[in-house]
C-alpha cells in the first residue's frame, strides 16, 4: 500500500488492526470495539494522532470531519496588510542584507517575483532530497515511538539517515513484523535519493 494514499495506520501492540482513510479507520476501530490502547500514526509524518472514538458512529465521524485547528497566525495583525489574500497570497517579513536587496530590486518583476522563482527553482531541485528526508523522519518518528526499545534501533536509526537501505533492512529484520512492514513503508522514499 502506498504510504501517501494510505492516511493512517492503527496498532494494537504490535499488530496492524487499521489502515486507511481517517474515516475508514475509525470506523474499523469502532466496530472491532477497539476504542481504547490503539495507537494511530499518521502516515505521512510518523506522528502518533488521536481519534476521539466515543459516542454514536454518526457522532464520531461528525467529529472526524470537522477541519483541522488552522496553525496560529505568527504574527496577528488586526488591518490588512499588502498581499492578494484571495489567491492565498500572505505578507512575511524577510530579512536580507542590503546586497541581497539591491539584487532583488533590479530583477524583472520586482523582489516579491524574483524570491518567487528562487524558490520555486530550490523546490524543483530539491524535491527527491526534501522527500527522502521527510520520509526518514517520518520513519524515525515511529520507530522512536514504537520500536525505541527494540534491539538494533540505534543502528537502524544511522542507517536510515545515512541512506543505508541494505544496513537498514538488517538492523530491522528481527522486529515483530506488522511494525517492520509499516517503517520499511514510511523509509522506502528515504532509501531512493
Amino acid at each position: 500500500m502506498d504510504v501517501e494514499t494510505a492516511g493512517f495506520t492503527a496498532f494494537d501492540g504490535e499488530r496492524c488492526v487499521a489502515q486507511g482513510a481517517k474515516r475508514d479507520v475509525a470506523l474499523k476501530l469502532k466496530r472491532d470495539g477497539r476504542t481504547e490502547n490503539v495507537l494511530i500514526f499518521d502516515d505521512a509524518t510518523g506522528r502518533q494522532v488521536d481519534f476521539d472514538l466515543t459516542g454514536s458512529e454518526a457522532e464520531m465521524l461528525a467529529r472526524l470531519d470537522l477541519p483541522e485547528a488552522a496553525p496560529p497566525a505568527r504574527m496577528a495583525s488586526p488591518v490588512r496588510g499588502p498581499g492578494r489574500p484571495k489567491l492565498g497570497v500572505v505578507a512575511r517579513e524577510v530579512t536580507l542584507l542590503p546586497r541581497h536587496w539591491d539584487w532583488l530590486a533590479g530583477q524583472p518583476g520586482g523582489a516579491s517575483a524574483a524570491l518567487r522563482r528562487l524558490v520555486d527553482a530550490a523546490r524543483a531541485a530539491n524535491g527527491d532530497r526534501d522527500r527522502a528526508r521527510k520520509a526518514a523522519a517520518a520513519a524515525d518518528r515511529f520507530m522512536l515511538a514504537m520500536l525505541g526499545d527494540k534491539p538494533g534501533y540505534e543502528e537502524a536509526a544511522r542507517a536510515l539517515y545515512a541512506g543505508d537501505g541494505a544496513a537498514f533492512g538488517k538492523r530491522i529484520a528481527e522486529w515483530p513484523g506488522d511494525l517492520r512492514a509499516y517503517v520499511q513503508r514510511l523509509a522506502e522514499p528515504a532509501f531512493a535519493r
